[in-house]
């Protein structure tokens, strides 16, 4: 019988706040309880430097999926939410496309989106979006740190990836933060 290998992922958080969107990711490579690497970048300006994206999951599907909403975004230009949907409708139906195990955080001067596998586009009510196994210490850091210190977006996304890697062991402390300033 052969051992299945349990895929975990990385930590990537995007902080909306005083009209900066930050997003940031760690390093850490995994395959199943073994460290491949620790300094991959997780983080890719794509669109002439006008939009960032990060990844959690499978890092051959996430860059799969990534250079497909980069031509679904040229498809599209300037309207990046009709991109992002196009991209979860075609993730959810393809039956290529549907076996890819990856999350997509999005983010320009305008927007900032998660984009799933379920066909789903979310939208952060408060800023905050974290995806990968460190994802949910990460936006409860982000959101202690939000209500209670007068960082700017940023260095809430930097603490709150740190203090991710000190509970997920997933997550290392080899952070790359990007910050757009907002539009609106």
């Amino acid at each position: 019988m052969s051992k299945k290998i349990v895929t975990h992922s990385t930590t990537i958080i995007a902080v909306k706040h005083n009209g900066k969107i930050a997003i940031g990711g760690d390093g850490q490579v995994t395959y199943g309880d073994m460290v491949l690497k620790q300094d991959t970048r997780k983080i890719r300006k794509i669109l002439n430097d006008s939009v960032v994206v990060g990844f959690a999951g499978s890092t051959a599907d996430a860059f799969a999926l990534l250079e497909r909403f980069e031509e679904k975004a040229k498809d599209f230009p300037g309207n990046l939410p009709r991109a992002a949907t196009e991209l979860a409708r075609d993730w959810r139906t393809d039956r290529m496309l549907r076996k890819l195990e990856a999350m997509l955080i999005v983010i320009n001067d305008e927007h900032q989106m998660l984009i799933t596998g379920q066909g789903d586009v979310v939208v952060p009510t408060d800023g905050v979006i974290g995806i990968g196994s460190g994802g949910p210490y990460a936006v409860s850091a982000a959101r202690a740190l939000l209500r209670h210190s007068e960082l700017a977006a940023g260095e809430i996304v930097r603490e709150a990836l740190m203090i991710a890697s000190e509970i997920d062991v997933y997550t290392n402390e080899n952070i790359i933060v990007e910050e757009i300033t907002c539009r609106n």
